[in-house]
């Protein structure tokens, strides 16, 4: 959960449709065409002009498939090409630059909150923990402030990116929600085997391997738009994008679809209280968040989110099984890209880095 917090904004656009605008009396006009563009490949690979220049209000796209079929002669995509990633795009000072920001962030987030001695994060805990001696009341409650902090400063985004600008709103939202984060992943890994055990099911063969797999697949949907890392550090000016490939296809909200999978097997493997009750809390902010998300959407892009909202859907692979999403013949090409390799490495990583992250948090005494 808390690495979501810094992994919340993805790579460069395909199409980037502006602000609302008034609303137009036949939705299909954003897409009829005038431009012929030839290949599926040259729009989601090769195509420099999708990715560098926004479209005008309406500009008219066609999309020819290519005689393999991969797309079809009638389809239009309104949003953007999820974790698309190009070496040639990339500029070296600029993942410097990122490298100086991310070391400075988690050296102050140490001294500021981590560290006892000089942070402030074993007081918020003890103040939040003075409010009960139940575990799962200060596990709530300790989600709840994330939340309120997390998706109010989200549905703050357009008002505060005026004031301030999209940079310092980045800044600050990270500021804010990254502390809260981790002191609600501490808390939960120095006390979740305490409270009331309401069932034993480690001893099942082949729970754990379950367990292990479901967690892994959960983080293909946890973190599907997260690839722009400069964006995420403001290296590069953050963007509210309107993704539509890759795992959109399967859901709109992969996010909570993630979450629900993590907290459901991990709850399944502690079997207590504790563990049920930050994931009733973790599930009902990612519910809250498919809400405000589309909400939210909606303002920003208006007609062109409506034209995507209504070829996907929230719960996995239904807009799929009803017919409203066409997936391509080669659908699986959308993810053979390096940021799905990422996060596989780094998947990967996380699980075998577990006696580690404990360790870490079992000495903070929180």
């Amino acid at each position: 959960m808390g690495t979501s917090i810094l992994l919340s904004s993805p790579l460069t656009s395909f199409t980037h449709f502006p602000k609302p605008r008034p609303a137009l009396s036949n939705p299909t006009s954003i897409l009829t065409y005038t431009k012929p563009i030839k290949t599926f490949n040259s729009i989601f690979l090769h195509n420099p002009q999708f990715s560098s220049k926004p479209l005008k209000a309406c500009q008219k796209i066609f999309v020819v498939g290519e005689s393999d079929g991969s797309v079809s002669s009638t389809e239009v995509i309104v949003g953007e090409d999820s974790a698309e990633f190009e070496f040639s795009k990339q500029k070296i000072s600029s993942w410097l630059y990122f490298s100086g920001i991310l070391a400075v962030v988690l050296f102050v987030l140490d001294v500021a909150w981590i560290d006892n001695s000089t942070g402030f994060g074993k007081v918020f805990i003890e103040a939040v923990s003075s409010i009960s001696d139940s575990h799962e009341v200060v596990m709530l409650i300790l989600t709840l402030i994330f939340a309120l902090a997390h998706s109010g400063l989200a549905s703050l985004r357009d008002p505060g990116e005026k004031l301030i600008g999209e940079r310092a709103f980045r800044v600050l939202f990270a500021g804010v929600s990254l502390p809260l984060a981790v002191s609600t992943v501490v808390y939960f890994i120095n006390h979740r085997y305490d409270g009331v055990q309401l069932w034993q099911l480690q001893s099942v063969p082949g729970l754990h391997q379950f367990v292990w797999l479901s967690s892994f697949i959960s983080f293909f949907f946890l973190y599907p738009s997260t690839f722009n890392l400069l964006e995420v550090a403001a290296v590069d000016k953050p963007k509210m994008h309107l993704w539509e490939t890759g795992i959109m296809r399967i859901t709109r909200h992969p996010q909570m679809v993630g979450q629900v999978i993590w907290c459901l097997v991990h709850t399944m493997w502690i079997g207590n209280s504790v563990a049920a009750a930050a994931s009733v809390g973790l599930i009902g902010h990612h519910l809250f968040g498919v809400w405000n998300g589309d909400r939210r959407l909606a303002i920003r892009y208006g007609e062109a989110f409506e034209v995507m909202k209504n070829r996907t859907s929230v719960i996995p692979f239904a807009a799929i099984l009803d017919g409203r999403q066409k997936l391509p013949k080669y659908y699986w090409k959308e993810f053979v890209r390096l940021p799905y390799l990422t996060i596989t490495a780094l998947t990967l990583g996380a699980y075998f880095a577990h006696p580690l992250m404990q360790a870490g948090s079992f000495g903070l005494h929180w």
